[in-house]
């Protein structure tokens, strides 16, 4: 069989889909063809006029949000600078802020619930290479998808990799980077991130400002 136009076909990953196609699966892909270059442009485009936004122009950025993300819930706050690859595998729950200095790498979509707190400079990264270093070198690729609940809160500097899920009202501490699935209602610190406490259910436990920082 001829590979099709843009396909994945190689030595190491013989196939007859097209990158795009192998990238949405989660299989190896390489993203020099004309389909994710073209996607690619048009969400750099998008961001780059976002980015330069100003303040008072609120109605602009949301319009400029609804045509970049795969998903834009009501009441979402994200300050500029930010930055992703493709837009629409990013999905955005209602009520989510997202800080200054956001990197959303979306190879692989990226879900956020709602009344998500991201502070500033966090990284969402689906984005994975292989080990060997053959194919590393013909620049083959892979991603994996992130998946973040409801009220989750996401410290500054938070760096969060591929094929991880963090479970709703969970806290993750400034610096931290999550390698690994997080339960819910959890404070995780740490390289890499795990829980170190439970968080109380009962609102009359009082108000704890812990240590994530916006």
């Amino acid at each position: 069989m001829t590979p099709a136009a843009g396909s994945a076909a190689s030595p190491f990953f013989p196939d007859d889909r097209t990158m795009y196609q192998r990238m949405l699966a989660g299989d190896p892909y390489r993203a020099d063809d004309p389909e994710t270059a073209a996607l690619s442009t048009r969400a750099q485009l998008l961001t780059e006029r976002y980015n330069a936004t100003s303040i008072t122009e609120g109605g602009l950025r949301r319009t400029l949000l609804e045509e970049l993300l795969g998903t834009c819930g009501e009441g979402i706050e994200v300050r500029p600078p930010f930055h992703l690859d493709y837009g629409r595998h990013l999905h955005l729950g209602d009520r989510t802020f997202a800080n200054f200095g956001l990197v959303a790498l979306d190879c692989a979509e990226i879900r956020i619930g709602a009344d998500v707190q991201i502070a500033t400079h966090v990284q969402l990264l689906t984005a994975t290479h292989p080990l060997q270093p053959g194919p590393r070198r013909d620049k083959w690729e892979g991603a994996a998808p992130i998946t973040i609940g409801d009220n989750v809160w996401l410290g500054g500097g938070v760096i969060v990799g591929p094929g991880v899920s963090i479970g709703q009202n969970t806290v993750v501490g400034a610096g931290s980077v999550v390698t690994r699935d997080l339960p819910a209602d959890v404070v995780a610190v740490g390289v890499p991130a795990r829980p170190v406490k439970g968080l109380p259910a009962d609102p009359a436990a009082g108000w704890d400002r812990g240590a994530a920082e916006d």
